[in-house]
C-alpha cells in the first residue's frame, strides 16, 4: 500500500473544542430561521412525537440513566446528586406529559398586543418573536433536556444542549430520541443541538459564539454560575440557587403550617425550590415548633436551630451561622425563632438568595405587606415554596427558575423565551 492510501485510511484527527462547537452552533443557526417560521400545527405535532418518543424509549433511558447513576456512587454524599440525577418510569411519565401540557398551550410567536396610530396615519405596534439560538448549559437534571428543547421548539428557538458529565448517558439518551422525533415531524435538523463532548474546553467555546448563540441559561451551582458569568459573551439569564424560606406568622393556622412546612422540605429537598430556612413568630413557637420538629425528624430530616429553638426540642441540633445562608439540597433544615415579621424579612434579604419566599398567616394586611416588601422571583402565602415551578403555575414545562431581574424573573415558560420587533404599517410616509 503506498503513501497517499495510508494517510486517507487514516483517521481524521479529532476535532478542537473550537471546531466542534463551531459546527453545532451553525447547525444550530441554520435551523433557526427556519423554525421561526413554523406552523403551530407541526411543531406540535412534533411535540406529541417527542412525548411518546421518550415513552416509548423509557427502557433504554432508564439502562443510560442507571450508568450514570453507577458512576456517582451511591454514599451518603452522593445521595443529593443522586436524587437530582436519578430517573424513574414516574419522572419520564412527567417528563412526557410536561411536553404534552405544551402541546396545549397557544403559540406565543406572532401575538401584537396592540398597534397605535400616530398622527401621520401611520400605525406601530410590537410582535412577538423567538429570540433565536439559546445555549443551557447545566448540571445533574436530564428533565432539563426535555423540559428545554419542547419549550424552545414551541417558542420557535433552536437550542444547543450541554449537560454535565455526571449525566452525560442519560442526557444522550433522551437528546437522542426528542432529535428524532422532531426531524421526522418535519422540524428542520439542528433545532435541537445535543453537545456530546463533556469536556470544559467545550463549554467554555459555546459561552464564545456570541455570532451565532443569542442567549446562554445555566442551572446549577455556585461554581458553573460563576464561570459562566465571568466567560460569556453572550447574555446571561441566570437560574441560580435557592436559600427558600418559610415565616410562620403569630397568627397561622398550625395544621395548615406543618403540611406546608413538611412538604416544602421533604417532598424533594434536592430541588431550588425547597426549603432550606424555616422562621417562626416567638408568640407561636412554643405550640408550632415540638410537633413540628418531631415530624421533621421522623422524615429524617436534621434540623438545626437557633437557641430558642433548642429548647423546644432536644432532637435539635445547634445552628451555626453559615447555616443560614447554605442551600441543603438534602434533608436538612436551618431554623430560627424571630421576634416579629420585620425581623423575618430581614432575615430574609440578608441570607436568601430571591428565589422563593413564603409566609404562612391569617392576617390579610401582613400577607399583603410581605407580597409587597419581600424581594424574589417568586413569594407566596400559605402555599409551599415547592409551587414555583411553571408546571404548577401553568407554564407547561419551564426551563428554569430565573434569578435575574433582565430579561425574565422567575419560571421561565413560553413567553419568556421570546422577545418582540416592531411592526409599522404605513400608506407612504415619510420624515419630514
Amino acid at each position: 500500500m503506498d503513501k497517499v492510501t495510508q494517510t486517507t485510511e487514516q483517521e481524521s484527527p479529532p476535532k478542537t473544542a473550537q471546531d466542534y462547537i463551531e459546527e453545532l452552533v451553525k447547525q444550530a443557526r441554520s435551523a433557526a430561521g427556519r423554525l421561526a417560521i413554523l406552523s403551530t400545527a407541526v411543531k406540535d405535532q412534533a411535540l406529541l412525537a417527542m412525548a411518546d418518543g421518550l415513552e416509548a424509549k423509557v427502557e433504554e433511558i432508564l439502562a443510560s440513566n442507571e450508568r450514570d447513576l453507577d458512576a456517582v456512587g451511591k454514599g451518603k454524599e452522593q445521595a443529593a446528586l443522586g436524587d437530582r440525577l436519578r430517573l424513574t418510569r414516574e419522572r419520564i411519565a412527567e417528563m412526557a406529559a410536561g411536553i404534552r401540557e405544551i402541546v396545549k398551550l397557544p403559540d406565543p410567536l406572532g401575538e401584537a398586543p396592540r398597534m397605535w396610530r400616530r398622527p401621520n396615519g401611520m400605525q406601530v405596534g410590537r410582535v412577538r418573536v423567538p429570540i433565536g439560538v439559546i445555549g443551557i448549559i447545566y448540571e445533574s437534571r436530564p428533565n432539563v433536556t426535555a423540559d428545554s428543547a419542547a419549550l424552545c421548539l414551541k417558542s420557535g428557538n433552536a437550542c444547543v444542549l450541554r449537560g454535565g458529565s455526571e449525566a452525560i448517558h442519560s442526557n444522550r439518551a433522551i437528546a437522542a430520541v426528542l432529535s428524532e422525533a422532531t426531524e421526522k415531524a418535519g422540524v428542520p435538523a439542528g433545532a435541537i443541538c445535543f453537545v456530546e463532548r463533556t469536556d470544559r474546553e467545550v463549554a467554555l467555546a459555546l459561552l464564545k459564539q456570541d455570532q451565532y448563540v443569542d442567549l446562554i441559561i445555566p442551572r446549577g451551582g455556585e461554581s458553573l454560575m460563576k464561570t459562566v458569568t465571568e466567560e460569556s459573551t453572550i447574555p446571561v439569564i441566570k437560574h441560580d440557587k435557592g436559600i427558600c424560606h418559610i415565616y410562620v406568622d403569630a397568627d397561622a393556622d398550625q395544621a395548615m403550617a406543618e403540611r406546608i412546612c413538611l412538604n416544602a422540605k421533604v417532598q424533594r429537598p434536592s430541588t431550588c425550590n425547597a426549603m432550606e430556612t424555616l422562621l417562626v413568630h416567638q408568640a407561636i413557637a412554643r405550640t408550632v415548633l415540638p410537633s413540628l420538629v418531631k415530624k421533621l425528624v421522623e422524615a429524617k430530616v436534621e434540623v438545626r436551630g437557633c437557641p430558642k429553638t433548642c429548647q423546644f426540642s432536644p432532637e435539635v441540633k445547634p445552628a451555626v451561622e453559615d447555616d443560614y445562608g447554605t442551600e441543603f439540597l438534602a434533608l436538612i433544615l436551618a431554623v430560627k425563632v424571630v421576634k416579629n415579621m420585620e425581623e423575618a424579612m430581614e432575615h430574609i434579604a440578608t441570607y436568601g438568595s430571591r428565589h422563593t419566599e413564603a409566609i404562612v398567616t391569617n392576617d390579610y394586611g401582613r400577607a399583603l405587606r410581605f407580597l409587597r416588601e419581600v424581594d424574589a422571583s417568586a413569594v407566596l402565602v400559605n402555599a409551599s415554596t415547592r409551587l414555583n415551578d411553571g408546571y404548577q403555575f401553568g407554564l407547561g414545562a419551564e426551563i428554569g427558575i430565573s434569578t435575574t431581574r433582565i430579561h425574565a424573573r422567575g419560571p421561565m415558560g413560553l413567553e419568556e423565551l421570546t422577545c418582540s420587533k416592531f411592526i409599522v404599517l404605513g400608506n407612504g410616509q415619510i420624515r419630514e
